[in-house]
């Protein structure tokens, strides 16, 4: 049977690849951003969170310049770190509290809380679906 469509490689064809790796960058550097943002109220709760805050926002730029990259290990990896530890402690924080703070029952909704945890959230699922846990 003759094929009436030849497949061929073209530009095009390959934009649809790169899609994941753009909305990574744009999750991993959201969670970064909105942690810095939110850096100077986390100081004043306690000197170690605002910290973590700015740790976090150092390390997501690190992170989505390493997926922009193709890096692997200082991109993915590392973003994967930032995003699931930045998961368990919201988490933490609303449940048990964090060392020295009270638990937040009542910050589960906080918009910013809730938009950082979307970013992280892409992030890891992005990890995965893309295959770069296993690479």
């Amino acid at each position: 049977m003759v094929r009436l469509f030849r497949h061929y490689p073209t530009q095009e064809m390959k934009t649809p690849s790169s899609f994941p790796k753009w909305l990574a960058i744009a999750a991993i550097f959201g969670t970064g951003l909105i942690h810095v943002m939110e850096a100077p109220d986390a100081l004043g709760e306690a000197r170690y969170k605002g910290l973590l805050f700015i740790a976090n926002g150092v390390g997501a730029l690190m992170s989505a310049i390493g997926v922009y990259r193709n890096q692997r290990r200082i991109g993915w990896e590392l973003g994967a770190l930032i995003s699931g530890a930045s998961v368990l402690a919201y988490a933490v924080s609303r449940t048990i509290g964090l060392p020295g703070l009270p638990a937040e029952p009542g910050a589960w909704f906080e918009p910013m809380g809730v938009a950082s945890l979307a970013c992280e959230l892409l992030f890891v699922v992005l990890y995965f679906a893309t295959g770069r846990a296993r690479s």
